[in-house]
């Protein structure tokens, strides 16, 4: 692969939805695997209360220590939790949409910045609209890759302030996506309380290491590789979907099954290994990740991989253009 200077352009639809009703012809008891787990919520506690007892743990001890535990400890338990809004989004934890909500609202708590509803509004557009610019968040702005081009520290930059990045981003969904409702309130004001009750009870050192922990669990580390893994053209200019089947799926909850998650959306975390055994003739042929590390140094160094990587479209069709 040469250097890229702009995206590569499909005349196609996203590429899930064919794919989708050919395993489901050969394979109908794939259906069986559709459902909620309510057991998430209970990693969304565990999450939670991780990081409130490191906060509590570290809130008196020296600045050198904070910025470790938050790398070595912070950032696994944080993705976790972002997984967790990610299932949240889907309504794969309980049958009742509130409650979904809710528990994404709970899972955002240690993560500082309100998120989960905003998330859970336009992540299902990611799904539908997979590389359309104003509908898919994931996708990246064409300033975006011309100003981080091929270069390493501007990857890097780009990685370590993703939060940010991908916030900016909404504004260019809000004339198709309606943000503002009463849960967004509801996921601003809960976030306020929590973050203002973590400072007047354990101070700024807490809070330095949940930022610490936010920033790195989706930035510069291994498990901001995710964002390179899932969707940029690292094997060929064909093939815009990768999945990660790697160590690190036990922190991921799965959702390193990316073309089986982007393939059968309604299958909880837990049942998507179930998709590659049941139809592997589907996945095996396809190219994936075994390391987030190696594959975060390639990101980082190849100068043929840039943000450019990626497949753009204007077709919002569900059938390929003729």
């Amino acid at each position: 692969m040469s250097k890229k200077k702009s995206f590569s352009w499909s005349e196609q639809c996203e590429p899930h939805k064919l794919r989708t009703k050919e395993i489901i012809s050969q394979h109908p008891e794939i259906r069986q695997l559709i459902g909620k787990n309510p057991y998430t919520f209970l990693v969304i506690l565990l999450c939670v209360g991780i990081q409130i007892g490191m906060s509590w743990i570290l809130y008196d001890e020296s600045w050198w220590f904070i910025f470790p535990c938050a790398y070595l400890v912070g950032a696994f338990a944080c993705h976790t939790l972002f997984i967790c809004i990610h299932e949240c989004s889907h309504n794969l934890i309980f049958k009742n949409r509130t409650l979904n909500t809710i528990s994404g609202i709970i899972a955002n708590l240690p993560l500082v910045f309100p998120s989960s509803v905003s998330f859970q509004k336009y992540h299902l557009k990611h799904h539908a609209f997979q590389g359309i610019e104003e509908l898919d968040a994931d996708m990246p702005s064409e300033w975006e890759a011309r100003l981080v081009n091929n270069s390493s520290l501007g990857k890097a930059l780009w990685l370590l302030f993703y939060p940010i990045v991908q916030a900016l981003r909404l504004h260019r969904m809000s004339k198709e996506i309606k943000m503002f409702d009463k849960w967004l309130v509801v996921n601003y004001l809960v976030q306020l309380v929590f973050v203002a009750f973590i400072f007047y009870f354990l101070k700024w050192k807490a809070i330095v290491y949940l930022l610490a922990s936010f920033f790195f669990s989706v930035g510069l580390h291994p498990l901001g590789a995710r964002w390179i893994q899932e969707h940029f053209l690292t094997h060929d200019e064909e093939q815009e979907t990768k999945s990660y089947y790697g160590v690190l799926n036990t922190v991921n909850l799965n959702v390193g099954y990316h073309n089986e998650h982007h393939d059968f959306p309604s299958i909880p975390w837990n049942n998507l290994p179930k998709i590659k055994k049941i139809a592997g003739q589907h996945y095996t042929s396809l190219g994936y990740h075994s390391s987030y590390t190696k594959l975060l140094f390639r990101f980082l160094f190849d100068r043929r991989l840039s943000l450019y990587s990626r497949v753009a479209r204007n077709n919002r069709g569900k059938t390929k253009m003729s």
